[in-house]
């Protein structure tokens, strides 16, 4: 039994009727309707399956061929696991329906459209499963369900009995990976799109560029790949390998090459596109440089353009991005020959002052000018909305709910990505809470229909490709939730149950989330095994600092910086600190229940959690003993000897509390001073991390 599994089962015990959440099971995200029946179908070893097809054209075999490859290489070895030789031809082609797994779909979906249909309906009964769907898109989602539905119970896997009438909220549900700022190389893809798949994303927004990196070859502009990339780059044949691979998994593939900011690399490669006399080398360190691409010279646009005619052939999604962020125009206006062509155009403010926002607009025309006849349709984040843009640009919103109102306003598809920045080490909840059309939106129907979706976005300053999955997953799981599910599914423990469930079965489709970090701190440790529980129970209780702080901790990072510390190996979200949270909550809950009463905790169940949680202090309490030692004689570690003594401190001060909850006794004024105090001490940073489970035994000290 999981400690996640046994603290639910506290929590049901203390609160009987809190537990009356809707059936949800294991699915993440949940499905538009569930009807679950007392039956079960288990899976025998013989178990044999059949597609049903429409009429063989070459889109129908491509379909086929994605459809067979999921059931072989992603539902089958859950299904049957270490079988997997006997079960891939098990396949039968009867004209009937007798297999125990029977998928049908009526017509290929056109991938490249946006709003293709991915409905379907999965009916799982005693004698076997069906799949239905109009388009195989609706099967691929469709399987992942059923992937999910897979219960392994000693020797044996089944599926509960259930009718499933599924579709998605938001067509647009996407994932950016960056490795525009640390390489991500093309397996650390591929299994991220797994990830992708499992939980019903459609859409990987890969950023292909920025100050720190060019990363796709080009045969027209080798100097971008070449000099830009410093020998980091996806091959031509690599990019259409990653764009296959995702399709059959039912995702599409956006690129964006960022202009004019955040194009340093290009600068390096091409100095003709500065907007100064400067030669610059690819950035290695981080933030916002404020280097942008010169856009009153002919040649800036005839350089684009080459490059635009050949990657508008290489990525045949009909969305394309430019990016547009963060360039605040110092350049442009320090530059007397940029600042006369701007007065010369009348890009100027209501005084008379140059405007560098009219000036990018400008740009951004030019640039959709040339998307246009290229056929491709313009994405770009909200700072390029603006006057005479054509309406079909879409703008992804990243600095608030007011620029996607904005934009929907102003005719324009729009997309959410403020609040799914997984980046940023915030918790999954803060995530699962922003809702791209929420109903207080002061939008008309007919623009609430230009909202397409959100995304999550996973920019690489602290994310190396060892690393990265562990920043990925398994929170944005619950973003993918919000953009798939009704907007009515809003039970966050409900949520992170399931986000459990989720995260051990992400595993199984080759991500490392899980592992990277367990291996990082057995490298820290030298590989000694029997140092790495003390050193693992303290990192399970830190995160790193959140937003970009980590920027402003007293340790310089360049892009040569290696991310392999303990900050690196911690959680994004502490699911130790998480649980004893709401052990902490539950308990004080139930306290509450039953006021008045002098034996307020020794009923069942406060007694079951007040050993819950003391058994998490002194576990923590005695690790620093066990630590200490280890830290001394490691110079990488000992950063975080203070978070090891404050660990202690402040599981001593949560013991002590829960003794005088326990006699129902108050503390004295004296003793809740000295407490708060050393629990604001534990609030400092070490390492750039921070102490996750301050919060909770702060509430714990402050109880009545």
């Amino acid at each position: 039994m999981t400690r996640s599994f046994l603290l639910y089962l506290l929590l049901l015990l203390a609160y009987p009727l809190a537990a009356q959440t809707p059936d949800t099971r294991t699915l993440l995200p949940v499905p538009t309707q569930a009807t679950w029946g007392a039956s079960r179908f288990t899976i025998k070893p013989d178990l044999s399956w059949q597609v049903f097809t429409p009429a063989q054209t070459p889109a129908a075999q491509a379909a086929d061929s994605a459809v067979t490859e999921a059931v072989e290489q992603l539902v089958l070895p859950v299904l049957l696991p270490g079988r997997i030789g006997l079960a891939a031809s098990r396949r039968q082609a009867s004209p009937l329906p007798t297999a125990s797994l029977v998928l049908q779909y009526s017509r290929p979906a056109d991938l490249l459209k946006l709003g293709e249909d991915e409905s379907y309906t999965l009916r799982v009964t005693p004698m076997g499963v069906a799949l239905n769907a109009p388009t195989h898109l609706g099967i691929l989602r469709g399987l992942a369900t059923l992937r999910q539905l897979a219960t392994a119970e000693k020797k044996m896997v089944w599926l509960p009995e259930v009718d499933v009438l599924d579709a998605p909220r938001f067509p647009w549900r996407g994932l950016l990976i960056d490795p525009a700022r640390h390489f991500m190389p093309v397996s650390v893809l591929k299994r991220n799109l797994n990830g992708m798949w499992a939980t019903k994303l459609n859409v990987l927004h890969w950023h292909l560029s920025d100050d720190q990196g060019f990363r796709v070859e080009s045969k027209l502009l080798p100097r971008l790949h070449t000099v830009g990339g410093e020998g980091q780059f996806y091959t031509q044949s690599q990019v259409r390998e990653v764009i296959r691979y995702a399709a059959r998994r039912g995702i599409r593939v956006i690129p964006e090459f960022d202009m004019p900011g955040h194009a340093t690399a290009w600068l390096a490669a091409y100095p003709r596109l500065a907007s100064n006399d400067s030669i610059y080398g690819v950035a290695r360190k981080w933030g916002v440089l404020n280097i942008a691409m010169d856009p009153t010279k002919e040649t800036t646009y005839s350089l684009i353009d080459s490059l635009l005619s050949e990657m508008t052939q290489l990525f045949p999604d009909p969305y394309f991005h430019i990016g547009g962020d963060e360039n605040d125009g110092r350049q442009w206006k320090r530059n007397p020959r940029i600042v006369a062509f701007m007065k010369q155009q009348g890009f100027v403010d209501a005084k008379g002052q140059p405007d560098k926002h009219a000036l990018q607009t400008y740009y951004n025309r030019r640039v959709l000018e040339m998307l246009t006849r290229y056929q491709k349709t313009m994405v770009g984040w909200d700072e390029i909305l603006g006057p005479g843009l054509a309406p079909e640009a879409v703008i992804q919103s990243w600095r608030g709910k007011k620029g996607l109102y904005e934009a929907a306003k102003s005719g324009h598809p729009t997309l959410l990505s403020n609040g799914y920045y997984i980046d940023l080490n915030l918790t999954a909840a803060s995530h699962y809470a922003p809702d791209p059309l929420p109903q207080d939106a002061p939008l008309t129907p007919a623009q609430q229909k230009l909202v397409l979706g959100g995304e999550a976005t996973m920019w690489s300053e602290f994310a190396d490709s060892v690393i990265v999955d562990s920043r990925i997953w398994p929170r944005t799981a619950a973003v993918a939730e919000r953009l798939w599910s009704a907007s009515t599914v809003r039970d966050v423990p409900d949520m992170y149950r399931r986000l459990g469930l989720v995260s051990q079965q992400l595993e199984s489709l080759g991500l490392q989330h899980r592992r990277a970090p367990e291996q990082l701190l057995t490298h820290l440790v030298g590989g000694r095994q029997t140092a790495v529980a003390p050193l693992r129970t303290l990192a399970q209780v830190l995160e790193p600092v959140k937003e970009y702080k980590r920027h402003f901790q007293g340790f310089k990072y360049t892009t040569q910086t290696p991310l392999n510390r303990l900050v690196d190996a911690a959680p994004a979200e502490s699911e130790e600190a998480r649980q004893f949270g709401v052990a902490v909550d539950g308990l004080l809950a139930y306290g509450r229940t039953a006021a008045g009463s002098t034996n307020r905790f020794r009923g069942q169940p406060g007694k079951a959690l007040v050993a819950y949680l003391s058994n998490e202090l002194e576990y923590w309490q005695a690790n620093d003993a066990l630590l200490q030692p280890l830290l001394k004689q490691n110079s990488s570690l000992q950063e975080y000897a203070p978070h090891s003594v404050r660990l202690k401190t402040i599981a001593t001060l949560g013991l002590e509390r829960l003794k005088m909850l326990e006699k129902g006794q108050a503390p004295s004024p004296a003793w809740q001073a000295n407490a708060l105090k050393q629990l604001d001490a534990a609030k400092a940073p070490a390492g750039q991390t921070e102490l996750a489970v301050v919060p909770a035994i702060r509430r714990l000290v402050e109880a009545k």
